[in-house]
């Protein structure tokens, strides 16, 4: 145990300080009090506890699982907003698609009602040209 008293100011009282090097506490190794969140803010970081304390060190430790619990969920909405960004761009790719399929489709139809129609005139007019060729035959069979 390692005590030590000082006087802060002449017309202050001392201050003793006592800390141990070897008394262990229930904090393991694996649960670091180093920790250090950079995704929150400076006065939402967890501070670190007073390690004689019991209860200050699972208040500490409370706070750095809700602290990394706070990190996955933000990395998940990250995860996710890019996700979101990336659907909205394949729905708008999509949209484009549609519109041309649909103004293909239109075209198509225009063409296909044109083809009937040219068919129809060009039925007609080989109709009426086999009647012309026949009217002019019994015309030279007749003179």
């Amino acid at each position: 145990m390692i005590t030590s008293t000082r006087r802060v100011s002449p017309d202050k009282s001392e201050v003793r300080i006592a800390f141990s090097l070897s008394e262990t506490t229930d904090v393991k190794d694996d649960d670091d009090l180093s920790h250090h969140f950079p995704d929150l803010e400076q006065r939402l970081q967890p501070v670190p506890p007073c390690v004689s304390l019991r209860e200050s060190v699972q208040v500490y430790r409370e706070h750095c699982r809700m602290a990394k619990e706070f990190h996955q969920v933000k990395h998940e909405i990250s995860v996710l907003e890019d996700r979101k960004r990336k659907l909205l761009a394949d729905l708008v790719e999509d949209e484009q698609v549609a519109m041309q399929i649909a103004r293909l489709e239109e075209e198509f139809r225009r063409l296909v009602e044109e083809n009937r129609t040219l068919v129809t005139v060009h039925t007609e007019r080989a109709q009426q040209l086999e009647m012309l060729c026949l009217t002019s035959r019994i015309r030279r069979d007749s003179s």
